[in-house]
């Protein structure tokens, strides 16, 4: 759901940098402070960097990497109703994916 998330916030034109792991199983969206504290999206969570100010080459986070890169994002963070929206948006399609590409079977 992630990756679908990055298209759908790419064309609407408001991806800020955003991490994923080296599985690229966990993808990760820098948003503004204190977005944590508010932030109960099922299936997500919201991880604090504590004391990392500066968006660097190199990811805050160990065994990360950059899927976009700072220098190549459409901003210094996501905005998180904008992410909510593109998370929204990721789920049903992938839902809408599944269900036509699931074939029913039936058997007599």
């Amino acid at each position: 759901m992630g990756l679908e998330t990055v298209d759908i916030l790419r064309l609407g034109g408001g991806v800020g940098p955003v991490l994923h792991d080296l599985t690229g199983d966990t993808v990760g969206f820098l948003v503004e402070a204190g977005t944590g504290a508010r932030w109960n999206l099922l299936g997500s969570v919201c991880v604090p960097l504590r004391g990392w100010r500066r968006l660097a080459a190199v990811p805050p986070l160990p065994g990360a990497s950059w899927l976009v890169a700072p220098d190549a994002a459409q901003g210094e963070t996501t905005d998180s109703a904008r992410l909510r929206r593109a998370l929204a948006d990721a789920a049903r399609t992938l839902a809408a994916v599944h269900a036509l590409g699931t074939p029913t079977h039936h058997t007599d």
